[in-house]
């Protein structure tokens, strides 16, 4: 006779605790996704660096670094261990700024990116909240997230209207140092600030167009001032201009 083999499969056995563990990760995952999804769109439709995808995987990792903190927490405390849960989000907090620095891009003196690094930064502590469980806190804050991006853009838009003025010039030149030395001149005089500069010809017969941003009180009056003086330099031949958006 042989020995019949008996194979312990009690391992694999899912019992209704962790039935219910396993799906109650996968809802905080599923809402964690969803809320970086929800702020990723905005920032892609605004054409931003940081789209819906990386939002979506920030708030992932996030959810799952900070559920992985509490399984920790749980599994190692009936031993007499103390491991602090709230470790491991941390170091996500800390390392969002790194990310975040990456669609933080210079143009001449402004700095572009600082909204989308910190909507990295916020989406990261919503997917901790989740992670934690704590979707009170999360679903707040990404609606808070929103109405900050989408509403108090618009509105930031018309409260700065009269002190925001974005012109873009076109000067054709006989000497393109001079010229660009004097556009630098003129804006540290004006209290304005120069980008987008581009240089098309050869030296002797040059166009130069910029965007020249008046921020600020008297706006229109400082872009006069700039114009004129640009137009009477003898270095430049013909100087245009006209409003810019963007």
């Amino acid at each position: 006779m042989t020995a019949e083999t008996v194979v312990d499969t009690s391992a694999l056995a899912l019992t209704p605790l962790a039935i219910a563990i396993r799906m109650a990760i996968a809802i905080r995952m599923a809402c964690a996704m969803l809320i970086g999804a929800v702020v990723g769109t905005e920032r892609e439709y605004t054409h931003r660096p940081a789209g819906m995808r990386t939002h979506m995987l920030v708030a992932l990792g996030a959810c799952a670094v900070m559920t992985t903190s509490q399984l920790v927490f749980a599994q190692y405390r009936p031993y007499g261990a103390t491991p602090d849960p709230a470790r491991l989000s941390a170091q996500v907090i800390t390392g969002m700024g790194f990310l975040g620095a990456g669609t933080i891009m210079r143009e001449g003196v402004t700095i572009k990116g600082l909204t989308t690094a910190a909507s990295i930064w916020a989406t990261a502590c919503l997917g901790i909240a989740v992670g934690g469980g704590y979707y009170a806190v999360a679903l707040i804050g990404a609606a808070c997230m929103m109405i900050t991006l989408v509403v108090f853009e618009g509105l930031q838009k018309k409260l700065m209207r009269d002190r925001y003025e974005l012109y873009r010039f076109t000067v054709t030149s006989k000497n393109t140092t001079e010229t660009l030395e004097r556009i630098n001149a003129l804006a540290d005089s004006t209290d304005s600030v120069i980008t987008h500069i581009q240089v098309e010809g050869d030296e002797g017969d040059t166009t130069i167009t910029f965007k020249a941003d008046f921020a600020g009180r008297r706006a229109n009056e400082r872009m006069q001032i700039f114009l004129a003086a640009l137009s009477s330099d003898h270095s430049s031949c013909h100087v245009t201009t006209d409003r810019s958006r963007t």
